[in-house]
């Protein structure tokens, strides 16, 4: 096996029953047997590069994965660790030498230890293992397409001044976001990786890039700082690690380890770009001006076509990093064919307008942001080319039969994904409630759902009799349930219906883990998934 092969190494941890580093099942066993004969090439090789690239194969054998109860990196990394330990090899040796410099901080450190306790009983080392901690970084480059949507970093280095070397780390800027992260509180993520290599032909990839830069037109090559290319990579790679099965390569994996060792490499001190704000009256005035424009000259219907470029600016907003005027055949795809169709609730004429609001959005920003005429017109072709499946994509609930009146009550935001959830938090929207101590009813088809007083009513009327700290519970439970918070809480709501339970077991259900876990969101994800697997009554 080359050790510049992308493909993973044969055998795969297993995804039931987490091991702990000293405890290992026969079926690890005999994964982590199948990893130290990969490990064999490692006494086959001479340069420190190869040798961290078949290591990195390894470790990546199980990135990805997820094992119930525990961390990947702790229950099969740290056990693969105390293996090869045992099996005190030249192999084992040489494997846990590369781990030292490309595994966690807690894998590298067991595995230095392992490998002086291994080296002490006389075990041979390979010959690179003095080079292989003489990695130096050099210099940094970045080669982006001018709409934004990605761009390659390219970042070199060298063992002591030889064996040079350039790692390429793909990032996805359409994969960000604008608002600091819920869970965490970071920064908001301004990209995700999406595929890594690397190159030994140092000057042939440079005179490449430089090249595409000169002569393409929709392409830009530049030098970029060390410092800020390590911040923008950490971002990026945690976004990739913390989504479930993120969008990468199908080889990634062999390539993360040595990615996030060589990103630590780079110098630090550098700062992630911060998306601009826009608060509503700057989003009111560029959506103004917008309308004022010749581009939007021929727009018809006037009404539509401004709560359309609403949602053209509200998306590149929260969803783009703050960049609401960049355009690309990428993001206007997204735009109609999967942001519009599971979040926003339109109108039939504004169905009708959507694509031509966006065609004339893009002549106007692409002036504005001095996108290259050639890439106008090929975000203009892929609007077009988009028209038509998003009248298929885009379905409209009154197709289902929903009353549209009623679906507006349900949806005073627009937010068009949040339709199931409501009707399954406030069922009954209609009706005459009688009010005890009161000669007068109320109509519940008259009453806002959004209103925490009519919600109330509402929820009056579905428990009869209940006491007030009955009403109290659900209507907590209804409020998280209409704001989405947390995503799981309607997740597990639906795991449950799918599971046979009925509405009203769920209902209580939930609130009873609300009242247990109280502001611990941790916890409520714990309690939340474990709900999921419980068999309904009886």
């Amino acid at each position: 096996m080359s050790p510049r092969s992308r493909h993973r190494s044969s055998g795969e941890p297993a995804r039931d029953g987490a091991q702990r580093p000293d405890d290992v099942s026969a079926e690890v066993s005999a994964i982590f047997d199948g990893m130290l004969r990969h490990a064999r090439e490692l006494l086959a090789v001479r340069s420190p590069l190869d040798a961290e690239l078949i290591v990195s194969e390894i470790l990546g054998s199980w990135w990805g994965h997820r094992v119930p109860g525990g961390d990947v990196e702790e229950v099969i990394g740290e056990a693969l660790v105390g293996y090869a330990r045992r099996a005190g090899t030249p192999a084992a040796l040489a494997l846990l030498t590369g781990i030292a410099h490309l595994g966690t901080l807690r894998q590298a450190s067991r595995a230095e230890r392992a490998a002086l306790e291994l080296m002490e009983n006389g075990v041979a080392r390979p010959g690179w293992a003095d080079r292989v901690g003489m990695v130096t970084a050099e210099e940094c480059f970045v080669s982006r397409d001018v709409y934004g949507d990605q761009e390659s970093l390219v970042c070199t280095y060298s063992y002591g001044g030889a064996d040079r070397h350039a790692l390429v780390v793909l990032v996805d800027r359409n994969k960000a976001g604008a608002v600091p992260d819920a869970a965490t509180g970071r920064p908001p993520a301004c990209g995700m990786v999406r595929d890594a290599w690397v190159s030994s032909q140092v000057d042939k990839l440079m005179d490449h890039c430089r090249r595409e830069g000169r002569d393409n037109p929709l392409m830009r090559f530049e030098q970029v700082d060390p410092r800020d290319t390590r911040a923008l990579l950490r971002s990026a790679l945690e976004l990739t690690d913390e989504t479930g099965d993120p969008p990468v390569n199908e080889n990634f994996g062999s390539y993360h380890a040595f990615v996030r060792a060589r990103v630590g490499i780079l110098p630090p001190g550098g700062r992630l770009p911060q998306p601009p704000v826009y608060g509503r009256d700057r989003r009111a005035t560029i959506a103004a001006r917008f309308l004022a424009s010749d581009e939007a000259e021929e727009l018809s219907d006037r009404s539509a076509a401004s709560t359309c470029v609403d949602r053209i600016i509200d998306y590149g907003c929260a969803h783009d990093f703050g960049r609401p005027l960049r355009v690309s055949p990428i993001k206007c795809e997204m735009f109609l064919l999967d942001w519009l169709p599971r979040k926003v609730l339109l109108s039939p004429a504004e169905q009708e307008a959507v694509p031509h609001v966006l065609a004339a959005w893009v002549r106007w920003a692409g002036k504005r942001t001095s996108l290259p005429d050639e890439g106008v017109r090929a975000t203009l072709d892929a609007v077009w080319d988009a028209t038509a499946e998003f009248a298929d994509a885009y379905r409209d609930p009154s197709s289902f039969g929903l009353d549209r009146a009623l679906v507006a009550r349900l949806l005073p935001d627009g937010e068009l994904d949040a339709l199931p959830r409501r009707a399954f938090a406030l069922p009954f929207l209609s009706g005459t409630h009688r009010v005890p101590g009161r000669a007068e009813s109320v109509d519940l088809s008259g009453l806002d759902p959004s209103d925490p007083a009519d919600r109330r009513a509402m929820l009056e009327f579905e428990h009869p009799g209940a006491d007030g700290e009955h009403l109290d519970a659900h209507e907590r439970l209804t409020a998280r349930l209409w704001d989405g918070d947390p995503p799981e809480l309607w997740e597990t709501a639906q795991a449950m219906l799918d599971a046979g339970h009925e509405r009203h077991d769920i209902l209580h259900r939930l609130i009873s883990v609300l009242d247990h876990c109280g502001d611990g969101a941790e916890a409520l994800r714990e309690a939340l998934r474990a709900l999921r697997h419980e068999p309904p009554p009886g």
